[in-house]
């Protein structure tokens, strides 16, 4: 049998399609979890035990890798000081508390990769610009987070552990995020372009980000920071309509943008924003994408 990969947010909507995928290949998953007495992973998972930010040493020994998916949900209400907080703490204290414990076990039983969760919100909003990885940073409280949660998983290549880093955008996918609430709204003829609808939009299909995580995983070519976005960006209104033809639902009623101020605040700036980010450093790699178009990606979830 192979080593085990440690998976955080395992019970998340990457996480269970991640772990899904490596048991059925036979590969052992060791989910970490707050309350592993009472989780009910199936065969070829078993529980790991953390706080939300530590985990024993103990349990990364021995491992393939460590995928560190978890954190605290951004789309969740205003940015309270408590709420930034909680959500930079989810991200970048808990990736420097998994370094510290990779870098107490001796170099043989150290994993030999580490992929770590990252985001487009990298990038600020940058209008039209055509963005790779080797971009610099935008401004704003989520580009900052990813910038310090990047730099505390590169700390993993001073003890000698591969670190890929993905910015991931969107994930569709039917049973979970974004998707979901759009997909209902248009249903109910309330579905519309978000502002002017002509910002850049980064989606991935949920099954297309597994396969980006096993490559990182496996694949030693695969280090720092990679786009883990579609190959075909799309403006909001062409994502619109897209999602409108897949639902057989017209598009109506457009969010006007002041709307999504007064409720989300800064956070709106994450979807009225504009990021035209492409997977420059999974292509050049030869990834090949399951979903290549929004089109493909919706059909895959949405049938």
């Amino acid at each position: 049998m192979s080593a085990p990969v440690l998976v955080t947010g395992a019970t998340g909507l990457v996480g269970r399609r991640l772990t899904r995928a490596l048991v059925t290949d036979r590969v052992p998953v060791r989910a970490v979890t707050r309350s592993p007495a009472s989780a009910r992973f199936g065969a070829g998972i078993e529980a790991v035990a953390w706080d939300g930010v530590r985990v024993p040493a103990a349990q990364l020994a021995g491992c393939a890798a460590v995928v560190h998916l978890a954190g605290e949900p951004v789309f969740t209400g205003l940015l309270t000081p408590a709420r930034r907080e909680r959500i930079r703490a989810s991200r970048v204290a808990s990736t420097r508390a998994l370094v510290a414990a990779l870098a107490e076990l001796p170099p043989g039983e150290r994993p030999a990769a580490f992929v770590c969760a990252s985001a487009v919100g990298y990038y600020g909003s940058r209008g039209e610009e055509e963005l790779v990885e080797s971009a610099p940073p935008g401004r704003g409280f989520l580009a900052d987070v990813c910038v310090a949660w990047e730099e505390a998983a590169r700390a993993a290549e001073q003890h000698g552990v591969r670190t890929v880093s993905l910015r991931i955008g969107v994930v569709l996918a039917r049973e979970g995020g974004a998707l979901v609430p759009m997909r209902q709204a248009f249903r109910f003829g309330l579905g519309g372009r978000f502002g002017d609808g002509r910002q850049w939009f980064p989606w991935i299909q949920a099954d297309d980000l597994v396969a980006m995580i096993r490559a990182a995983i496996d694949d030693p070519r695969w280090r720092g920071a990679v786009n883990a976005v579609g190959p075909t960006p799309v403006r909001n209104a062409d994502l619109v309509r897209a999602l409108a033809a897949a639902v057989h639902r017209p598009a109506l009623l457009p969010v006007p943008a002041f709307a999504l101020r007064t409720i989300l605040g800064e956070l709106s700036d994450e979807l009225l924003g504009s990021r035209r980010v492409v997977p420059a450093q999974a292509t050049a790699l030869g990834f090949r994408f399951h979903a290549p178009t929004l089109e493909r990606a919706l059909e895959a979830e949405l049938g």
